[in-house]
């Protein structure tokens, strides 16, 4: 499954909404309805998801799902 697929599923579920409803440009907080604590949940749901580890402020940087998959995918090709 890829990393996009992957962080829609995510995302879906812990902010309790369709998974149709999150696209590659969609924002967490703007579009998909996130509050601080789900962001700061949504990162650590990234770590455990993807089996990595996320420096906190610059995930939390991070604003749209497209964002995410860069950052991830970069953290992950840093390995």
């Amino acid at each position: 499954m890829s990393t996009i697929d992957r962080i829609k599923i995510v995302a879906a579920e812990l902010l309790k909404i369709e998974a149709s409803r999150v696209q590659d440009t969609s924002r967490f907080v703007e579009d998909l309805g996130a509050d601080s604590m789900q962001s700061i949940e949504l990162v650590a749901a990234f770590e455990e998801e993807f089996d990595i580890e996320m420096d906190e402020d610059a995930a939390l940087g991070v604003k749209t799902v497209g964002d995410a998959v860069g950052f991830i995918d970069k953290v992950l090709a840093e390995g």
